[in-house]
């Protein structure tokens, strides 16, 4: 399901959603620089591969101005969104809102060295102003920027694009980018990092909305006990009345195992999204013109080749179905589900995005959950600058307009996310 113009408190945009979408909680502190605590000992807790859940990432030009919707479809087949066509599409312009007064934190491993500079280009670009940007590194410096080792060039990669399309959707709120020493390999502490740095920003910073592009499947915590206790970031968020988002994943009904070569041959799903506390946030395909005008109606995402991706998403064998998704127990069953809502993600349908920490400055096309995620969080941005107060939460609120009459709610029908030969879930009427 689809939310298409998501009537959040008066704001009408066009989103994509599994389910419907309202908003609720408390005023945040103005933006404030404090500064960094002495690093703090994050403790060793075995748990998974964490990777970024993007799908693909494509250099595509290296000319300071960006290529257009039909250069990119001419070259390589598939479009290259840029911002000016989402924003229309999902309707922010109309609004009048740019998240200004808001905070939305940003996690990524290591971060990128150059994003300062990419994101001005990027907003030089497109027409956008200057981006509020704050780098902060509360669990600890991350190494020596070198983009063949841990996939420091891939979390470079997320780095830029969730900077730069929190930015696309809300362009005078503050971003906090949290930068954190080290990606997730069994026994190493990259998750530990990461909840240590999120507790952190709700004791030291006005964040509303927190914005996760990264999962590792469930299965590859040895102990679901391990899982459950790095989930203190989230229940002090909830706390806090702060929003918490999570990718949903890009390898459909399945994902991939420890050895992040290879995919598990049964349905899985991947945490934090599968987190009750958290919005999941899994992905569409927008059909677009040049204008950011749809020509067809939004669509599952499922490029069907192997490498093309499709929308995580499924049932979580560590968590039981939460109370807001009772009204819809005859599809998830017992078990807590996922995603929660979807913005544009696919592979056939990417967005530009302006990198140059490998040296030469370029345009990439990517796509992904990854995309979404910061999508949404942008849009929850404006939410709370229109509401006057952070909004907490999201699912209860946004379970409860099931089935309720709303200008902003599309429901996307037709498909599945199968993928890799593990059969997925189909896309049909209602709740999916």
């Amino acid at each position: 399901m689809q939310l298409s113009r998501v009537g959040v408190l008066g704001v009408v945009m066009t989103a994509t959603t599994t389910a419907g979408l309202v908003l609720g909680s408390v005023a945040p502190a103005p933006f404030t620089g404090t500064p960094l605590p002495r690093r703090v000992a994050v403790p060793v807790i075995r748990s998974a591969p964490l990777r970024p859940q993007i799908s693909l990432d494509r250099l595509v030009s290296t000319s300071p101005r960006p290529p257009t919707t039909a250069t990119c479809r001419r070259r390589y087949g598939d479009p290259c969104y840029s911002p000016r066509q989402l924003r229309h599409a999902y309707r922010v312009n109309a609004t009048g809102l740019t998240g200004r007064g808001v905070t939305v934190a940003i996690v990524d491993s290591f971060g990128s060295p150059t994003i300062r500079h990419d994101v001005h280009v990027f907003s030089q670009a497109f027409g956008l102003p200057d981006a509020h940007l704050r780098i902060v590194q509360p669990s600890g410096k991350p190494p020596a920027f070198q983009p063949g080792v841990h996939d420091m060039g891939g979390w470079a990669s997320e780095t830029s694009l969730d900077v730069e399309y929190v930015h696309a959707m809300a362009p005078a709120a503050h971003i906090v980018l949290v930068e954190t020493p080290t990606a997730e390999t069994e026994g190493v502490h990259g998750f530990p990092a990461m909840m240590h740095a999120e507790k952190w920003l709700l004791k030291h910073t006005p964040t509303a909305v927190i914005s996760q592009s990264f999962g590792a499947t469930e299965e590859t915590f040895k102990d679901p006990s391990r899982l459950r206790k790095l989930r203190y970031a989230f229940k002090a968020a909830q706390r806090h009345h702060v929003t918490v988002l999570a990718a949903s994943g890009d390898d459909g009904a399945t994902d991939f195992k420890s050895d992040e070569s290879s995919l598990y041959g049964h349905r899985v799903n991947s945490w934090p999204s599968s987190d009750p506390l958290v919005t999941s946030v899994g992905g569409t395909q927008v059909h677009l013109d040049n204008k950011g005008n749809r020509f067809r109606p939004d669509s599952v995402w499922n490029d069907r080749a192997f490498e093309g991706g499709a929308s995580g998403g499924g049932r979580s064998t560590v968590f039981t179905r939460p109370a807001f998704q009772h009204r819809v127990q005859s599809i998830v069953g017992a078990a807590r589900g996922t995603p929660d809502i979807s913005m544009n993600a696919a592979s056939s349908s990417q967005v530009l995005v302006y990198e140059s920490f490998r040296g030469n400055g370029g345009w990439h096309q990517i796509a992904g959950t990854s995309e979404a995620t910061p999508l949404f969080a942008g849009i929850v941005a404006l939410a709370v600058q229109q509401a006057g107060h952070r909004l907490g939460d999201l699912n209860p609120a946004l379970y409860a307009m099931r089935g309720r009459a709303s200008k902003g709610i599309v429901d996307v029908i037709g498909g599945s996310n199968s993928y890799a030969g593990v059969k997925g879930y189909r896309v049909r009427r209602g709740y999916d």
